[in-house]
């Protein structure tokens, strides 16, 4: 793990970091100034660019408190540099945990075991960016048509009042957590009752955030109050 650690936290990329980063918030800023140049043409005024702007940066301090939760724990995993290139450019805290976690496992190990070299972590960094290419070019390649796709079956299913794209989408999660739950069922009581603390968690926040309209930002807390509640839940209680 130390040895995994020196490389996960290497000069070199740190630099790389710093200039993935450094694209990031250029692209941010240009962004802004489009839209601020085009607000006209769609009847705004400058102070509702500014106060949307204003708003827009306060909102986003809960859900990016969210992913911190999250990103700290990465960070006594995969080093400072690595946690800050993944979460900076994808944004999903909970992808990323779950990339890692498939990709040690594949190696044969586990995300802080004593076994996790050197190599266990280059392959985990290979999938997590190998990961985040392949959404880019999905995304560029077959927006458009996906678009039109969902569409077409929305019309279809939408008099009949069944909401198929829910249904395929909340299905696909199921199956992959599902599928990551069942490898920890079977090592011992302590796992099944943090699984249990964490699925309670993750109902009760949702259905707060879905009752009241003023925090439906909790849903991007979500996964990071599932981790600490589940964590406190094994650390104070077994």
């Amino acid at each position: 793990m130390e040895k995994a650690m020196l490389v996960a936290n290497n000069p070199f990329i740190w630099v790389i970091a710093c200039l993935i980063i450094a694209v990031i918030a250029f692209q941010g800023i240009i962004f802004i100034r489009i839209a601020s140049k085009t607000s006209a043409s769609v009847g705004l005024s400058q102070h509702e660019v500014k106060t949307s702007l204003k708003v827009g940066a306060i909102n986003s301090i809960g859900p990016s408190l969210g992913i911190m939760i999250i990103a700290i724990s990465l960070i006594t995993l995969l080093g400072n540099p690595l946690t800050l290139i993944r979460i900076g450019i994808i944004g999903s805290a909970a992808t990323e945990s779950m990339g890692a976690s498939i990709a040690a496992t594949s190696f044969g190990t586990e995300l802080g075991s004593s076994s996790f070299t050197s190599q266990a972590f280059t392959t985990v960094a290979w999938v997590l960016c190998l990961g985040g290419c392949g959404w880019l070019l999905f995304v560029a390649l077959f927006t458009k048509h996906l678009g039109k796709f969902q569409s077409s079956i929305t019309n279809k299913t939408k008099d009949k009042g069944f909401p198929i794209m829910i249904i395929i989408s909340t299905a696909a999660m199921l199956g992959i957590f599902g599928n990551l739950l069942t490898q920890e069922l079977f090592k011992g009581y302590e796992s099944v009752i943090v699984i249990i603390a964490a699925a309670i968690t993750m109902i009760v926040v949702t259905l707060v955030a879905n009752k009241f309209r003023k925090l439906k930002w909790l849903h991007e807390w979500s996964l990071g109050l599932a981790i600490l509640t589940s964590l406190s839940v094994i650390y104070f209680i077994i």
